[in-house]
C-alpha cells in the first residue's frame, strides 16, 4: 500500500496542472462604448421600468450553452458570463434602450409625476451557435402605468456570427440591441395613449 501512494499522488498533481492551465474566459453582453460622438436623440417626455428579464432554463447558466448540431447541446465550463444570464441580458437592454429612447430607466426609483412605461421582455429562445448564428426570440411588451394602453408583440432575431466566441457574443449583443430598436420605436406611440402596429421581423 505505501508503494502505491506516490503514483497515485503524481496522478493528482497531474490532473490539478492540467486543471490550473485551462484557462477561464468572462463574457458579457453589455456592448462596448462608442469613442464616435453618437447622433443627437431628443430627450424623451417619459421614462421607463424594465422589468426583470424572463430566460429559457436551458441557457440561463453560467457556463455558454451552445448548439452542437441538430439536437446537441453544450456546456461550456471554460466560457462563462461574468454575470448571471438574466441580469446580463436586462442590463444590455437598459443601457440600449436609454439610448434610442433618451429615456431613464427608473427600476426601483421614485418615478414623480412625469409619466413612465412598463416594458417586460421575456426570452423564449436565445440561442448560440459558434460560426455560425446567435438568436433571440422574444415576447415582449408595453405598458403605460397611467392609462390601459398595452401593446405587446414577438420578435425573432437572428444574427450571423463569425468563428469564435468573442463573435457569438457580439451577434448577441447585436441582437438585443435590434431588439431595444424595436421596442424604442413604439415606445413613445404607447406613452401617447394609442396602439401602434408591432414591428415587422
Amino acid at each position: 500500500m505505501i508503494r502505491l501512494r506516490y503514483p497515485l499522488v503524481a496522478t493528482l498533481a497531474v490532473a490539478l496542472v492540467a486543471c490550473a492551465s485551462a484557462p477561464m474566459h468572462y463574457y458579457t453582453l453589455m456592448a462596448p462604448a462608442v469613442a464616435e460622438a453618437a447622433p443627437a436623440v431628443t430627450p424623451a417626455s417619459f421614462r421607463f421600468a424594465l422589468l426583470p428579464v424572463g430566460i429559457p432554463a436551458q441557457v440561463d447558466q453560467p457556463q455558454l450553452v451552445v448548439r452542437e448540431g441538430g439536437q446537441g447541446v453544450a456546456m461550456l465550463d471554460g466560457q462563462r458570463w461574468i454575470a448571471p444570464l438574466g441580469d446580463e441580458v436586462r442590463g444590455a437592454l437598459s443601457a440600449d434602450l436609454s439610448r434610442d429612447m433618451g429615456a431613464q430607466d427608473v427600476s426601483g426609483l421614485p418615478t414623480g409625476n412625469q409619466p413612465v412605461l412598463r416594458i417586460k421582455v421575456d426570452l423564449r429562445r436565445f440561442e448560440s451557435s459558434p460560426g455560425q448564428y446567435a438568436l433571440i426570440d422574444a415576447a415582449w411588451s408595453v405598458h403605460a402605468l397611467k392609462g390601459d394602453t398595452v401593446l405587446a408583440c414577438t420578435s425573432r432575431i437572428r444574427e450571423s456570427v463569425g468563428p469564435g466566441f468573442d463573435a457569438l457574443v457580439a451577434g448577441h449583443q447585436q441582437a438585443l440591441a435590434e431588439l431595444a430598436r424595436r421596442i424604442a420605436a413604439v415606445a413613445p406611440v404607447v406613452a401617447g395613449g394609442r396602439v401602434p402596429a408591432c414591428p415587422a421581423d
